[in-house]
């Protein structure tokens, strides 16, 4: 993606985000006190990381079991992009979002977002691509190629087609894009850009030759492997990132402490019953939540600083 485009894209956000902050309209219905703002019904939004058809179906079983344990009615959706998700909350039109780190922290710098919870995951082994069954609150980006492309490192990649994420994913684009500038490889000037929508479509155009390599969260061969078996054997890392935290669970800045615990708990509860643990895992392959501050997204920053400094 050139850097004029990316900026485009930056100040639309901005522009969507100014506009809703100027309307106090909601599409919810709640009260508000002193101690903040209490939903009577929940909207809880979520972003696709594979077609957005597949994570609504895999999504809406969860309305049913958050609404037993809240008591109130909850609507379950799937934004376009992380982009909307954000501008939905800052609209008061989302009261929780599925948010990745990055998205997180821009969120949360303008006031519309607060962590509640980080999501959990099994570790895999590297470069193995095997479940280790390790809850992990972190994980990490990996560059993935074909096997006998003669790429073989980060070197290799200069000119090269690279397919990479949303702008605002940690694994699909910044981490790997920072540390490779670190390097020498100014990847978005030395490479070629291809976005894709969803970790296994890259690993599987890795596979059908479409792309010479992807940025992705490691491992994304599994889901891949879903509907491609061949890219377990075909598709290897030639590189992993430092450590990146793992998901949240945000929720808008103005909810009240007191439902915010509710909902804390709702969610955690739900992680550990069998029925739960289905759907988050169907979804976002999430096994768990744990308590979570903003703090532990201070490497994001970080690194968002970095990017900015390279696109400069």
């Amino acid at each position: 993606m050139k850097f004029k485009k990316l900026l485009v894209g930056v100040v639309a956000l901005g522009a969507a985000i100014m506009a809703t902050a100027c309307s106090s309209s909601s599409n919810n219905e709640g009260t508000t006190g002193k101690d903040g703002y209490t939903p009577k019904q929940l909207n809880v939004q979520f972003v696709p990381s594979v077609q957005a058809n597949k994570m609504e179906a895999r999504a809406k079983p969860l309305e049913a079991l958050l609404k037993k344990q809240l008591g109130i009615p909850v609507h379950v959706t799937v934004s376009t992009d992380y982009n909307g998700l954000v501008e939905a909350m800052n609209s008061k039109k989302v009261d929780v979002g599925f948010m990745p780190p990055d998205a997180y922290v821009l969120a949360h710098k303008k006031k519309i977002a607060d962590v509640l919870l980080q999501a959990q995951r099994y570790g895999y082994d590297e470069p193995s691509g095997k479940m280790n069954h390790t809850l992990m609150n972190k994980y990490r980006s990996g560059i993935y190629v074909k096997k006998g492309s003669g790429i073989k490192s980060w070197k290799d990649l200069k000119g090269k087609k690279i397919g990479v994420m949303d702008p605002t994913s940690s694994s699909g684009y910044v981490f790997p894009i920072v540390e490779l500038n670190k390097k020498g490889l100014n990847v978005l000037k030395d490479c070629k850009i291809v976005q894709i929508k969803g970790a296994d479509q890259a690993i599987i155009s890795v596979e059908n030759g479409d792309i010479d390599a992807a940025f992705t969260f490691a491992d994304a061969r599994p889901i891949a492997a879903q509907d491609e078996p061949k890219v377990m054997k075909d598709v290897v890392p030639i590189y992993f990132t430092k450590w990146i935290p793992n998901d949240t669970i945000s929720v808008r800045h103005d909810l009240s402490p007191k439902f915010r615990k509710k909902l804390s708990k709702a969610f955690k509860k739900i992680a550990k019953s069998k029925q739960g643990k289905k759907i988050i895992e169907s979804i976002y392959q999430h096994y768990g939540y744990v308590d979570a501050k903003d703090s532990d997204f201070d490497i994001i920053r970080n690194y968002q600083k970095e990017l900015n400094s390279i696109q400069k």
